[in-house]
């Protein structure tokens, strides 16, 4: 009898734990947090940044320019915008399909990163030549029947196989110009027995004014763009 009394005296505690269908603050802080630790790795190997820097480096060295014209902070941030101008609708998409989704409760965190990764990893195979995949899937022990199968572990390694060898190949295009350039001048110099002025030198302001008159920094993006089409 004295139990019941002591359990109908005592006061009754209700603990409030909030809606358990939704992500609370500190997991997705937490989330974001990493991603934004690990988001210059994602950035050089999961878009066209590494392809775009490498050919605007290129071409600053085609020109025959110094390393600090224009600056490198320059270029990567060139390459920042343009990769991120190029994956906005692929970005678009992830964020329709997978974020918005775990934000508001409607799919768990393994499903939205699954739902996620299904934009991303055919953007990345439109950019992946066929070759690399088979090599890192050959590597990797693993035989899908179509390339949409392949896990993201191969896909990444052969994407930026082929970011590397676009990118030089484009790179070799734009260093023809210039060379043509060069070998003009020198040969000029050597005619005129002009052998103590480096022909470098003198090559440098044509070389200057040619890439101003063709647009060379428009014509360079529009190169940039079509090449991820």
């Amino acid at each position: 009898m004295h139990n019941l009394l002591i359990a109908a005296n005592t006061p009754s505690v209700n603990v409030n734990v909030g809606d358990l269908s939704k992500p609370s603050q500190s997991i997705t802080l937490l989330i974001v947090v990493t991603l934004m630790s690990v988001a210059p790795s994602l950035l050089i190997m999961m878009t066209g940044f590494t392809r775009i820097v490498i050919v605007m480096g290129l071409a600053r060295n085609a020109m025959g320019l110094q390393a600090g014209t224009p600056p490198n902070q320059v270029i990567a941030g060139l390459a920042l915008f343009f990769s991120l101008f190029l994956m906005a609708p692929t970005l678009s998409k992830m964020n329709t399909v997978a974020v918005q989704p775990y934000l508001h409760g409607k799919m768990s965190f393994s499903k939205a990163v699954q739902a996620g990764e299904v934009p991303l990893k055919n953007w990345m195979l439109r950019q992946t030549d066929a070759t690399d995949l088979r090599l890192t899937e050959k590597e990797a022990h693993q035989h899908p029947a179509k390339p949409t199968d392949a896990s993201i572990v191969t896909v990444i390694p052969a994407f930026m196989l082929s970011q590397l060898k676009s990118a030089f190949l484009i790179g070799f295009v734009i260093f023809i110009p210039f060379l043509i350039v060069d070998l003009l001048v020198s040969s000029t110099l050597m005619s005129m027995g002009i052998v103590m002025l480096p022909p470098t030198l003198v090559s440098l302001p044509f070389k200057i004014l040619l890439f101003v008159m063709v647009d060379g920094w428009t014509l360079l993006a529009n190169t940039l763009f079509r090449s991820f089409s």
